[in-house]
């Protein structure tokens, strides 16, 4: 039997964008295992051909970062002894490296990791693709997660959109006919529209006769409550992941920033207006695989700067979209998908 593991140590939509990478693994393998981290690990759970998923805290990925600290080490090796890859599979983006834990599993006793790195890898690596010439940087992260599996022997599934398992045909908290849902949060405050773009947004979705259901966390219920108002239908901090992807689901079309619902909304395969900043290139990140709209001037000031909070007064690359103007943006998507049914 072979079991592979792989591994992706970040968060909710990297983790997704990685499921066609773990489809073409599990395609060829026994069994995958899948390493992540504390945020990433209810993603995971949703992947086809995850086997079972491992949870631990990367000290050079999570943020705030926990200490690296002989028992936080001996905590992976513990998981891994449960595991006993025959091989490992790291999937990374363009500014994070395999090679930490590449030497960590290597200290498990796994045989064959595959990884991508600009730096020297040495034995850590027994395949290493090095980014910038073995593929180019500029891919979607999708492509970037199937390239490495490819180059680990694990050909791509013919079909490399997103997907999930495991999902209710339907939620309860979502109302009964059609709805656009709103997700006014983000996992960094760089990546926000503001919260009154957004109150007035579902202010005329409503008046434009849309049933508008505004999602969140359990931690931005305050925010949720303030953006749905008297328009739209606040449930956020209801839904679990699997229960969030079962509302998105149901949606006409999402209206999300650059956050790890985006690509749950994706998963589903629901149009999305992508609220973008370009903190991160769109080219990379943005959904994958589904009608959308990118809304956003990508060529502002905090381009490529990966800035968790603005740089620049006023936010302008977001602030600068007007509600109306989404507003338009997810009508348009809406037609556009009803026409491409019949």
């Amino acid at each position: 039997m072979m079991r592979v593991l792989v591994a992706r140590l970040d968060s909710v939509g990297d983790v997704l964008l990685s499921g066609p990478a773990v489809r073409a693994v599990a395609a060829g393998a026994d069994e995958v295992w899948m390493l992540c981290g504390p945020q990433g690990a209810p993603a995971a759970a949703l992947l086809p051909g995850v086997d079972r998923v491992l949870t631990w805290a990367a000290p050079w990925i999570v943020s705030p970062a926990p200490a690296f600290t002989p028992e936080s080490a001996r905590e992976l090796l513990t998981v891994l002894d449960d595991c006993r890859p025959d091989a490992a599979v790291i999937l990374t983006s363009f500014h994070q490296s395999p090679l930490p834990l590449a030497a960590l599993l290597r200290l498990a006793g796994v045989p064959r990791i595959t990884g991508a790195s600009v730096d020297y890898a040495g034995s850590l690596l027994d395949v290493r693709l090095k980014p910038g010439e073995d593929f180019p940087e500029d891919q979607p992260e999708a492509i970037r997660a199937l390239r490495i599996a490819a180059a680990a022997g694990f050909a791509a599934p013919a079909d490399d959109r997103l997907a999930l398992t495991g999902i209710p045909e339907r939620s309860s908290a979502a109302p009964e006919g059609r709805y656009v849902v709103v997700h006014p949060g983000a996992s960094v405050p760089a990546r926000e529209w503001p919260a009154a773009h957004h109150e007035r947004l579902v202010a005329e979705l409503a008046r434009r006769g849309n049933t508008v259901v505004v999602t969140g966390t359990p931690a931005e219920t305050a925010l949720t409550a303030r953006v749905a108002g008297r328009h739209g239908i606040d449930i956020g901090g209801r839904t679990d992941l699997r229960e969030l992807a079962a509302v998105l689901a149901g949606a006409d079309a999402v209206i999300v920033g650059n956050t790890g619902p985006a690509h749950l909304a994706a998963a589903v395969g629901v149009p999305v207006v992508s609220l973008f900043s370009p903190v991160v290139p769109a080219a990379r990140w943005a959904p994958w695989r589904v009608p959308c709209v990118v809304l956003g001037d990508q060529d502002a000031a905090c381009r490529g700067s990966r800035a968790r909070d603005c740089p620049i007064a006023g936010h302008p690359c977001l602030a600068s979209v007007q509600p109306s103007e989404v507003a338009d943006a997810c009508e348009s998507l809406i037609a556009e998908s009803e026409g491409a049914l019949l």
